[in-house]
């Protein structure tokens, strides 16, 4: 499924100029495997993990995602 996740993840976000991290798009949000609904963030696809970095307060948080044990993603937009 790793493929698949991977297309989602790619669906949401843009690349981020000179790095392989992405930013969700404008207006996007996402949600893993029933969780926290990330909005702002920015996203790397790893080989074998995806890491979420959000800012709060000031610092930095990194959330890790193993491929294998990610069952769903949703994505969040507003509609037309």
């Amino acid at each position: 499924m790793k493929d698949t996740w991977e297309k989602v993840f790619e669906y949401a976000s843009s690349p981020l100029h000179g790095t392989m991290s992405r930013k969700l798009r404008e207006g996007v949000s996402i949600q893993v495997n029933e969780g926290k609904i990330y909005e702002k963030v920015i996203i790397f696809l790893g080989e074998q993990f995806v890491r979420i970095t959000e800012e709060d307060s000031g610092q930095k948080i990194n959330t890790y995602y193993d491929w294998e044990k990610i069952e769903s993603v949703r994505t969040y937009s507003k509609g037309d």
